[in-house]
């Protein structure tokens, strides 16, 4: 099997990459239930759902991205937000939202297409910042 860039077989990054989505996804939904229990007056889950959220990502995920080679220079990091984006805005949104509205699902359909906008903006200021880093 072949070695991945970072010397780590290609078969354990890609390991990697998948525990890196769970943890970033735990990340994710673990704050948004910290925000309802905050708003629901329970500040204990709140805050519990935010202690392990922080633990997701500053521990777990940031182990594995480092173990993975995730993080490089600005220059580097910036390129891979932008190969990130494009996708997401030339690939990813599009078919999902087209699947979404042959499916009827409209408000899914929305999501991403507005996914899709706000991603364009990000595109546009990573563009703009690698210029600065690397002219």
């Amino acid at each position: 099997m072949a070695d991945a860039p970072n010397g780590i077989r290609s078969a354990t990054r890609e390991d990697l990459l998948t525990a890196m989505r769970s943890e970033a996804f735990a990340y994710a939904a673990y704050m948004l239930y910290a925000a309802t229990a905050r708003a629901e007056g329970r500040k204990e889950v709140a805050d519990l759902f935010e202690a392990s959220a922080q633990t997701e990502l500053h521990g777990h995920f940031a182990r594995l991205a480092k173990e993975a080679g995730l993080i490089g220079g600005d220059a580097d990091n910036l390129r891979a937000a932008i190969e990130a984006e494009s996708y997401a805005i030339e690939i990813m949104y599009p078919s999902f939202a087209e699947h979404a509205a042959a499916a009827g699902d409209t408000g899914a359909a929305d999501a991403f297409t507005s996914a899709r906008t706000d991603d364009v903006g990000h595109l546009e200021s990573f563009r703009e910042a690698l210029l600065e880093v690397a002219p």
